[in-house]
């Protein structure tokens, strides 16, 4: 992003962490009632101890937990740090993806990923599954994005599906011999599922890129939780997240030498 006013470019920059911590609150909340079976669509947000109505003081992004010192205004029970660092973390990645592509279809594309990322990341933290429906939105958004991305359309297809299938393919595959030799499941159907679709995003190479680095992070997360049992699917999201900012960069890097 380059803007001759510095100022502009603050500016623009400050409107995307905005809109991410506004977009994290709301994901954090629909995240927790899909763990908890409640309707996404129906019901005011509430304390998830005493039920109280939240009212607007209680759901301004970052500054409400803050204020309250994390602690619910009417039961003074606290609050998950979750619903701050999610915010926060949201509202990063708004700010890198928009500096990274500037104002354009492209950064649009990834914003809506990234706001799919962190609601599936968070149900799979909570319950170690990756709701269909994550799957398919991250589809329905390639595809309706598809035509305003300055890439032939061809050349997008060409690209996402041969990502999709090779990078989820090669997952599955791999999936069914180790279950096999294991004689237990090796990997979540979800998280395999997940692969095809950033596949779609990512095409062949940055999807290579994207699954050494998701496998890195995992490790990281065994590393640090000291758990056999892991939810891949945060994993592979902030793997997604780092390939789509800086992989084609690191893999260009690489190739560059040996030539």
């Amino acid at each position: 992003m380059v803007y001759n006013d510095m100022f502009i470019t603050i500016y623009i920059l400050v409107v995307s962490a905005v809109f991410g911590s506004v977009f994290g609150s709301f994901i954090n909340c629909m995240a927790w009632r899909i763990v908890n079976k409640e309707s996404i669509l129906k019901g005011r947000s509430h304390c998830t101890t005493c039920g109280h109505m939240l009212g607007v003081l209680d759901l301004i992004p970052i500054f409400s937990y803050i204020l309250s010192k994390g602690r619910c205004r009417y039961c003074k029970e606290k609050y998950s740090p979750r619903y701050m660092v999610t915010e926060l973390i949201l509202a990063v990645v708004f700010m890198l993806f928009t500096f990274q592509y500037d104002i354009s279809f492209l950064t649009l594309r990834y914003l809506m990923l990234s706001c799919i990322l962190l609601g599936l990341s968070l149900v799979d933290f909570d319950i170690y599954e990756i709701p269909n429906r994550f799957i398919v939105a991250g589809i329905v958004v390639w595809i309706a994005t598809i035509p305003f991305i300055d890439t032939p359309i061809k050349e997008q297809l060409i690209s996402g599906l041969s990502g999709g299938f090779s990078i989820g393919g090669s997952i599955l595959l791999l999936s069914l011999f180790m279950d096999f030799v294991l004689k237990k499941e090796s990997m979540g159907g979800g998280d395999i599922k997940l692969f095809f679709m950033l596949g779609l995003y990512m095409g062949p190479i940055l999807g290579l890129f994207h699954l050494i680095i998701s496998c890195f992070v995992g490790i990281f997360f065994v590393i640090i939780l000291r758990n056999n049992k892991i939810p891949f699917g945060p994993a592979i999201s902030i793997g997604a997240i780092i390939s789509l900012l800086w992989g084609n960069h690191i893999v260009s890097w690489y190739i560059g030498l040996f030539y």
